[in-house]
Order: structure tokens, then C-alpha cells, then sequence
């Protein structure tokens, strides 16, 4: 029998919601001069993000790491024809399509935070700006396929994914759970990590 149960611990949706933020603010600010230090913080809140995720990844609770949600590229295939069929497999954690969204949207977002503090510090001329304008462009895209990949997955199986990356839970059996102890010190750890980053790269 399936119930609510506990799947994305406290830290994971922080810092899920903290990187839509620091992301969203970052690309309303990237024309405007005049809100040019709230663009740099916003990168640089989003680099913090990254890494406490790649920290996370490793050492966070069982759905956060990501030995969970490792597929080949003929899983994650079979996947996306099962669901276009109506009979994709339900998958507690990241399905084997919505994995490589996670990966891409890490991979191009070290490189459009490494981009921009490379172009704001004025390292590589004019084709790192270019890359830096590029960059998040190709991450939005991502974005979009990612969301409508959660509204497509939310319907297949009945189950709203958003509210989920809010409360953390999910249907499934009682053994699948996480534990929540010891959630809330990470948690914590990824505000003070975000914290000290901008203040001690804040530009002046």
C-alpha cells in the first residue's frame, strides 16, 4: 500500500527553490547597468548553490545522491516512450529522463557562473562575454524542457511533483522513506555556505 512519505530532505529543496531564485534573478537583471551588482550576487548565490548540490550529491540522503539517479542513455530513451505511451514506470526519486535535466542544468550552470565572473573580472575579452550571454540561454531551454517534463510526469502518474519539491513527499511504500534527522544542519550549512560566498565576493 502506498502512502506520503518523506523523499526530498530539507537541503534539497532549498536549495532547489534557492537556485530557480538566484537563476531567475540573474537573467531579469543581465541588461541593466544599473543592477549590475544584484546580477553578480545572484551568480553568486547560484555558484554557492552548485556546490553545496555537488556536495550534497554525495554525502545527502538517499535520493538527494546522485548514485541514485545514474541511467544510461537507453534508459532514460525507454523511459520517455513509456510515458509517451501512458505506462511510464512511477520512480520515487529522479526519473531516468529527468536525470540528465538535473546533470545538464549542473554542467551549464558552473560553466554560466564561471563565465560571468571570467567576463566581470574581464578574463577572456569579448568571446567569454559572448559565451557568458550564450550559456544561460541554453540553461533556460533546459529549464523549459525540465519543467514540462514535471508537468507531463505530474499527469502520467497523478502526483503533483511541484508541491513535492515544497513538502518533500511523494506516494510510496513506508521502507522507501528517508529519514529527516540530522536534515536540518545541512540546511543550515547551505545558508552560511551561501552567505559567506557573497559576502566575501560581494563586489564593492
Amino acid at each position: 500500500m502506498k502512502n506520503k512519505i518523506l523523499v526530498w530532505d530539507l537541503p534539497t529543496r532549498i536549495g532547489h527553490w534557492l537556485l530557480v531564485a538566484s537563476f531567475a534573478l540573474a537573467w531579469l537583471t543581465s541588461e541593466s547597468e544599473s543592477l549590475r551588482l544584484i546580477h553578480v550576487s545572484a551568480g553568486y548565490v547560484m555558484g554557492a548553490v552548485l556546490v553545496f548540490r555537488l556536495f550534497w550529491g554525495i554525502a545527502g540522503t538517499r535520493y538527494a545522491r546522485f548514485s541514485s539517479f545514474l541511467f544510461t542513455p537507453k534508459q532514460a530513451l525507454d523511459y520517455l516512450l513509456s510515458l509517451l505511451r501512458g505506462k511510464a514506470s512511477h520512480w520515487i526519486g529522479h526519473n531516468p529522463a529527468g536525470s540528465y535535466a538535473i546533470y545538464a542544468m549542473i554542467l551549464l550552470g558552473f560553466a554560466t557562473v564561471g563565465s560571468g565572473w571570467a567576463t566581470y573580472n574581464e578574463f577572456g575579452g569579448d568571446w567569454m562575454e559572448e559565451l557568458h550571454e550564450a550559456l544561460p540561454s541554453a540553461m533556460l531551454a533546459v529549464v523549459f524542457i525540465h519543467v514540462a517534463g514535471v508537468a507531463v510526469g505530474s499527469l502520467a502518474h497523478r502526483e503533483n511533483l511541484v508541491r513535492a519539491m515544497i513538502n518533500g513527499y511523494k506516494n510510496g511504500r513506508a521502507e522507501e522513506a528517508i529519514a529527516s534527522r540530522r536534515t536540518f544542519w545541512a540546511a543550515l550549512l547551505i545558508v552560511l555556505v551561501i552567505g559567506a560566498a557573497v559576502a566575501a565576493f560581494l563586489p564593492a
